[in-house]
């Protein structure tokens, strides 16, 4: 993962937010892991910046800045799958590791093979984990003597171990089938009312942060417009009626 992937992966989702034509997103690897985390040499390049004589180079404020800005670049990237009003599935195989972890932790549902392992590495190359699996991995896990366990010390955790937790849904035996797994649940939510899929991974991300008192509050308000939708006439009809054909939104 370089810089450029990042930005790939913030305009990819907005772009996908802003498109209505799809419904759901799967994120797979391509290569023998999923991911093995930041790449060094990017990384490395960035922070050579801050020795030399370009505009990067200075006092402390002015590294400070570089890189405080440079952090929040790579942050927006994950953050822009979290906003994204489609849900995103994530199927892993072999090493999850340091930013494929924050990356996953950002995703709605996750598979895995039996090959998978997770690990929060950052502790490993001097650095504190700044992409959000401090922050969100705690609560997908519920664990959080676990979380501080893999952040010190940079354990494995085996896919077996990761759906015990809950950071995982369901473990295949292959690769493959954890991908198809991922593909099968992406079309049964496709063929949901894009208003009711849509409206309740946005309720449920607004939940996970605030009190069930502002959570039921904050649906009140969205239900007031989204019950006059279309989608809902369509979708009772249906089932009132016993319809053999199911509505298309």
């Amino acid at each position: 993962m370089n810089r450029d992937f990042f930005r790939e992966v913030f305009s990819c989702f907005n772009e996908i937010n802003d498109d209505k034509q799809s419904r759901v997103v799967v994120i797979s690897g391509a290569g023998k892991t999923f991911s093995a985390g930041l790449d060094f040499n990017d990384m490395l390049d960035m922070i050579g910046h801050l020795t030399t004589t370009g505009p990067e180079a200075g006092d402390v404020a002015t590294k400070a800045k570089f890189l405080r800005n440079m952090i929040i670049l790579l942050q927006n990237s994950f953050n822009s799958i979290v906003k994204c009003s489609k849900p995103v599935i994530a199927s892993v195989h072999g090493g999850c590791v340091g930013a494929g972890l924050d990356l996953i932790a950002a995703t709605d549902i996750r598979y895995a093979s039996n090959d998978a392992f997770f690990s929060l590495r950052e502790v490993d190359i001097g650095m504190a984990a700044d992409l959000g699996s401090l922050q969100r991995f705690p609560k997908i896990v519920g664990n959080d003597s676990l979380v501080r366990e893999m952040a010190f010390t940079a354990k494995n955790i085996s896919s077996a171990e990761a759906k015990q937790l809950g950071l995982i849904s369901s473990v295949f035996s292959e690769p493959k089938e954890a991908l198809e797994a991922a593909l099968e649940t992406a079309k049964k939510i496709a063929v949901q009312s894009p208003v009711a899929v849509q409206g309740t991974k946005i309720a449920l991300n607004y939940s996970r942060n605030h009190s069930d008192r502002d959570g039921l509050e904050f649906m009140a308000n969205w239900n007031m417009c989204m019950l006059q939708s279309d989608d809902l006439i369509q979708a009772s009809t249906a089932t009132a009626t016993r319809s053999e054909t199911p509505p298309k939104f």
